[in-house]
């Protein structure tokens, strides 16, 4: 619950950075800022973990907006002195099952 409590703070001093392709995400799923930090607030959890990602330790957040859109959010861990915002987008329901777990074939 650490790592949640600390991405959420980060995000709601907006302490958070995006990556192009998040920025390109947003505008084509036309997802706002604000949308993002509601669905950081609100009842939001860590849904996946990827310590070993690439270019720095990340995870996926599930959250909802006010609206109750979920939203997925991929960012890094809040040891980065900014939150990467790695990507963002609404979970399709053929591939989540709860917007949770992923379905296998």
């Amino acid at each position: 619950m650490a790592l949640l409590d600390d991405i959420r703070v980060k995000i709601a001093a907006r302490h958070y950075e995006f990556s192009k392709h998040a920025v390109d995400q947003t505008i084509i799923r036309d997802i706002s800022v604000a949308e993002l930090e509601e669905a950081i607030s609100n009842r939001s959890e860590v849904i996946e973990d990827y310590p070993e990602d690439k270019y720095w330790p990340s995870c996926l957040v599930l959250g909802f907006t006010g609206g109750g859109r979920p939203l997925h959010i991929q960012c890094s861990y809040p040891s980065r002195p900014l939150i990467k915002i790695v990507t963002v987008y609404e979970p399709d329901p053929d591939i989540w099952i709860d917007f949770r777990i992923r379905k296998t074939d």
